[in-house]
């Protein structure tokens, strides 16, 4: 059972448009442990509403940076019928933390064994993270 710890949001200038963007940290816990985290960035009033966002997976039950993390990137939007999400290029990801592990690049996100659980996920983050469903509930 996956459970989410939700972190205050911060918030911050865009540089393209001068609107807000919110900025997004959790703590994924499955059977009360570590399990992963995710990052969530969006820009409100901006002309297409999407997210961009991060989930890192592997080895959270140490304070120390382990080597058996992976993160994968991805695109989070909703077409009015349905939610969709779309594995991003590593490269394009604004978190570049040594913490985060290796953040891997589209093609191989999508053969890792673990993409599973970035889809698990992304399936709760849309039922349970209030920010965000606010964001996509919101007008502009």
């Amino acid at each position: 059972m996956l459970e989410i710890e939700f972190e205050e949001p911060l918030s911050e200038i865009c540089d393209c448009c001068g609107n807000t963007t919110v900025k997004l940290t959790r703590f994924v816990y499955e059977n009360d442990n570590a399990f992963a985290i995710y990052y969530i960035r969006f820009t409100k009033d901006h002309d297409d509403k999407e997210v961009l966002g991060l989930v890192s997976l592997g080895d959270w039950g140490t304070d120390e940076i382990s080597e058996n993390r992976t993160s994968f990137l991805f695109k989070l939007w909703f077409d009015n019928e349905n939610w969709n999400v779309s594995i991003l290029d590593g490269e394009e990801s604004p978190w570049n933390s040594e913490i985060l592990g290796k953040i891997l690049q589209r093609q191989e996100a999508l053969k890792h064994p673990w993409i599973k659980d970035v889809f698990h996920i992304t399936d709760h983050i849309v039922e349970e993270d209030q920010e965000l469903i606010k964001y996509f509930n919101s007008q502009g």
